[in-house]
């Protein structure tokens, strides 16, 4: 047994690269779960300085100095900020308490559709509609308990909020005008001899470039048209709603299914089951067609497709180790993962050698 594990291990980890390929895998997996919350300006500048970098690469074709298309950009990406900090963040507040002010409404028409149910449908009875009521009142109450939690919580970390908005900005200029001292001086930690982890970082850096970048405009597509067509539509409360359903696309598959019944909930109660409802959910079917058949195969045709089995479980394993940050980047994950073994070189064993020996 310890014969074949020497043969096993000699065969996959005899390369010293590979030694350091896997060290610095570790090294950089356990930073990132340890200080998930503490680095959390440093993360959300990583992913916006890879949105902002096309910009600056496509400037940098007219403009000499990339310091001058790094202002531009930045910029511009400082106003965005501003726009939605100080004009689209009270709108969606505003819709926020709304909705809380209606909830109490919401579930009451609630509770009496599920009391005439047992009416309506012979097989259901009335005992499982008041344990489904009782149960549903104590998930509110738990829910309302977690948003007066958080509500506190968030009153108390408000300093660290705004400290955070400072600094992510600052980070995102000197992540995009430093660029070439900072990669220069992080590769100064590395061996000479790295070719296998320069391998697997080109395929990634590129990966992770069209990904981040394509999701930001899935996301930023997405909600404008749910915005524009739920406000044309008079749904309540369509900024939060389109703001969900783009958020949606973050998480493949199973975004769009738990997104849906927000949407079809808030339509039921404000007009029932009326053609207005059947309108809305026709156009928001006809929304979620044109992102899987035209807005999907657009943006993301240069990242490396994976099987739905390995998004899924992606998502499931890098969610639950960092949350959002794990659920976002789940996918260039899985393609991290994939581009390790991919690039894995082994020795062959000994009878492959001789084999090879003999046939020249």
């Amino acid at each position: 047994m310890v014969e074949l594990f020497n043969r096993w291990f000699q065969r996959h980890f005899s390369d010293p690269q590979i030694v350091f390929l896997v060290v610095f895998l570790i090294l950089a997996f356990t930073v990132v779960l340890v200080f998930n919350d503490t680095l959390a300006p440093v993360f959300a500048a990583i992913v916006i300085s890879y949105l902002l970098e096309g910009l600056v690469v496509f400037f940098n074709r007219w403009i000499d100095k990339r310091f001058y298309s790094v202002i531009l950009v930045f910029v511009g990406f400082l106003t965005a900020f501003l726009i939605t900090l100080f004009i689209i963040t009270p709108l969606l507040w505003e819709q926020v308490t709304d909705l809380i002010k209606d909830a109490p409404k919401y579930i009451e028409q609630g509770r009496q559709l599920l009391l005439q149910l047992p009416s309506n449908y012979n097989y259901i009875s009335e005992e499982y509609v008041i344990e489904l009521i009782a149960m549903i009142q104590s998930e509110v109450t738990s829910l309302g308990k977690d948003v007066l939690t958080f509500s506190l919580s968030s009153i108390q970390s408000s300093i660290t909020i705004m400290i955070y908005l400072i600094l992510a900005p600052l980070l995102v200029f000197f992540f995009l005008k430093d660029k070439e001292k900072i990669i220069g001086w992080f590769l100064g930690f590395f061996p000479n001899d790295t070719q296998l982890s320069t391998k697997v970082w080109e395929e990634m850096d590129q990966q992770i470039g069209n990904y981040v970048r394509g999701k930001f405009w899935e996301i930023t597509i997405v909600s404008v048209i749910c915005y524009i067509t739920f406000s044309l539509l008079g749904l309540k409360y369509s900024l939060l709603i389109s703001l969900l359903v783009g958020l949606s696309v973050v998480v493949p598959y199973i975004g769009a299914t738990v997104v849906t019944i927000p949407v079809a909930l808030i339509a039921f109660f404000q007009w029932g089951w009326t053609t207005d409802f059947a309108w809305l959910m026709l156009a928001y079917g006809i929304i979620q067609a044109l992102d899987g058949n035209v807005i999907v195969p657009l943006l993301f045709s240069e990242v490396v497709n994976i099987h739905p089995v390995a998004i899924i479980v992606a998502i499931l394993f890098f969610g639950g180790l960092w949350g959002f940050w794990g659920v976002f980047f789940a996918i260039p994950l899985g393609t991290l993962v994939n581009s390790v073994i991919q690039a894995w070189p082994s020795i062959p064993p000994e009878s492959d050698k001789a084999s090879v020996t003999s046939a020249q």
